[in-house]
């Protein structure tokens, strides 16, 4: 049995309407989860498919940090897939700073987390003191290594740059163009 903690505030998205969304994790990843809607504890226990239980943690954990139940979810579909959370606050000094690195990762009108999205193909989300990336391995490497040039405090120009590069290498061969 594995415990997870998720935020007061998610606990309600992680059970959702009439327990849809719990029992739907239950039942595609085999578990049995039992929540504490007091402290935020979830004590998920495997009664299914031992591989799939083992995802169960990181999809409550995903959705306790802000994903979307479907984008979470997204966990059990393809073995590939992975969930990835980087602490923004270890990489700031205060929290005016926190509220500068969150605005930098965040970019003008969501931009910069939009376009990590688009051109890497992972799901992105800030949620309080963390970034969560939700992709295939090199999607979710591309993402962490532009939040770490944002959080090093890279221009936005290069991070940019540095995505659009990866974006090209990730779907070269992918490119079908017709001639007309």
């Amino acid at each position: 049995m594995q415990h997870v903690k998720v935020p007061q505030d998610r606990i309600g998205v992680l059970i959702g309407e009439g327990g849809s969304t719990l029992r739907e994790i239950e039942s595609r990843a085999e578990v049995r989860l039992d929540v504490d809607s007091e402290n935020g504890s979830v004590a998920i226990d495997s009664v299914g498919d031992p591989v799939l239980g083992m995802v169960a943690p990181d999809v409550v954990r995903a959705v306790g940090r802000g994903f979307a139940p479907e984008d979470a979810m997204a966990l059990l579909d393809d073995e590939m897939m992975m969930f990835e959370l980087i602490e923004i606050d270890r990489h700031t000094r205060n929290k005016n700073d926190m509220r500068r690195q969150k605005g930098r990762l965040i970019g003008e009108d969501g931009r910069t987390r939009e376009l990590m999205e688009e051109l890497t193909g992972a799901d992105v989300v800030i949620y309080g003191s963390t970034l969560g990336i939700i992709g295939q391995p090199e999607e979710v490497e591309v993402v962490r290594r532009a939040v770490e040039m944002i959080l090093d405090g890279a221009p936005h120009g290069a991070v940019y740059s540095f995505l659009e590069r990866k974006h090209n290498e990730l779907t070269q061969g992918f490119n079908v163009r017709q001639n007309n």
